[in-house]
């Protein structure tokens, strides 16, 4: 077989067990409808203009999230990695956040604000946070120190050698954190949709559809969908990695 169709095998398998699954009664068709059940179902939903609203809401509601969590977190990691005092002073309440998982707030975040987008967004950006944080701090503590003193000894000001030296150091770093933290902010948006059902969005479309008589193959597809999704965005930044940092990149 061809390289260039090694890729495509995993797919072509996983969809052939779980056709098999389907139609031979190891799992109920009740429960688990087929593939070739699910996909017609899928592409009749993208004809929908209410289903692909859904759609648009969750995806909207993930790229904002994103792009607070690489505004918040890229400025804190270039601070606790360049400034010990202040790292020393806040990892303990960063270790102590880190592990808390951001679909365990979703009960305080929607007594606090209530089942607007803003729930959904801000436990999605916390969740992002912290993987392009620690990234950036792992990067800077990566640097070779010869390259800040180089520009130190030349008179280049601390903020010049942040912009010039450490954050172009970061920045591979910074991207893989981003493609961590997209699917991260993809499954808690998701998450809270499902939860506080007043938001619109693929979680409402799934919960909708469970309990509206059962709807297994539009669950189904909205959950192939999000994957989907997530892979997509992920081969695009990949793709960006290569072409931005391809040294970094093993050939």
């Amino acid at each position: 077989m061809p390289v260039r169709f090694l890729p495509l095998v995993g797919p072509a398998g996983f969809l052939l067990v779980w056709e098999v699954a389907g139609r031979t009664g190891l799992v109920p068709t009740y429960y688990l409808p087929p593939p070739t059940v699910v996909l017609p179902t899928l592409a009749g939903l993208l004809a929908d203009t209410d289903f692909l609203r859904a759609v648009l809401a969750t995806v909207l509601a993930m790229l904002i999230a994103l792009s607070l969590a690489v505004a918040i977190a890229v400025p804190a990691g270039l601070l606790l990695g360049t400034v010990p005092a202040v790292r020393r002073a806040t990892m303990v309440v960063v270790e102590f956040l880190r592990p808390i998982p951001a679909v365990a707030l979703i009960p305080l975040a929607l007594l606090l604000v209530g089942t607007g987008p803003d729930t959904k967004i801000g436990l999605a950006t916390f969740a992002s946070i912290w993987p392009i944080l620690f990234n950036t701090v792992y990067a800077l503590d990566d640097i070779d120190p010869m390259q800040v003193d180089t520009a130190r000894a030349f008179g280049v000001p601390r903020w010049r050698v942040l912009a010039t030296v450490a954050l172009p150091h970061a920045a591979p770093f910074v991207l893989t954190g981003i493609r961590v933290s997209t699917a991260l902010s993809l499954g808690v948006v998701v998450s809270v949709e499902l939860y506080a059902a007043g938001t619109l969005g693929l979680g409402k479309f799934v919960l909708e559809a469970a309990s509206g008589g059962a709807q297994m193959d539009r669950v189904l597809a909205a959950t192939v969908l999000a994957g989907l999704l997530g892979l997509l965005m992920n081969a695009g930044l990949e793709g960006l990695h290569r072409r931005l940092f391809r040294w970094t990149v093993p050939s």
